[in-house]
């Protein structure tokens, strides 16, 4: 069940604390797109999200979105912040995430994935040996493959709150 327990878990995007990701030696930020940055309904990031992209690139930070979802989904949100971007992720796999540690050399060490899906993001993430950082899904409104996901996501979360090892809401660093 180790493998589906994110390393931090918080609110949103906006309530990491990045200066101690910083600290834990976190270069690279892996960002999921969908539900995780914005609502699948949204065509362009928001001026919130730019913000805070920008942010992070001025603290040092390589920052690639990271995602499942279509090239042509994902390259308006990767030209208006201008990040690299990785689609059709097929997350959990470990192909995407390896191609991405080997193509910037980060250690795995200095990666840390962001998302909202503990079945993609987390294990994953938690697959490779990065840091994983689990945020609540912004908007109710989801793909047919990612309700499908949530379902059996309910499950993993349910065992995992009767053993305590993870809590919905109980946050986290």
């Amino acid at each position: 069940m180790e493998k589906y327990i994110p390393d931090i878990y918080q609110k949103s995007i906006y309530s990491i604390d990045y200066d101690k990701l910083i600290k834990r030696g976190i270069k690279c930020l892996l960002f999921d797109l969908d539900n995780t940055i914005a609502p699948i309904n949204m065509k362009i990031p928001s001026k919130k999200i730019k913000k805070l992209f920008s942010d992070l690139k001025a603290k040092g930070f390589k920052v690639i979105i990271f995602s499942n979802s279509t090239k042509k989904r994902v390259k308006p949100f990767k030209d208006a912040l201008d990040v690299d971007c990785a689609a059709n992720a097929c997350k959990p796999r470990p192909k995407k995430f390896l191609q991405v540690i080997n193509e910037f050399d980060f250690s795995i060490s200095e990666i840390a994935i962001i998302g909202d899906q503990i079945l993609t993001d987390v294990l994953g993430g938690n697959n490779v040996g990065i840091t994983t950082i689990l945020v609540n899904q912004i908007s109710p409104k989801e793909l047919i493959f990612t309700k499908i996901n949530r379902i059996r996501e309910k499950k993993v979360i349910k065992k995992l709150e009767q053993r305590e090892l993870f809590i919905r809401g109980k946050y986290y660093e």
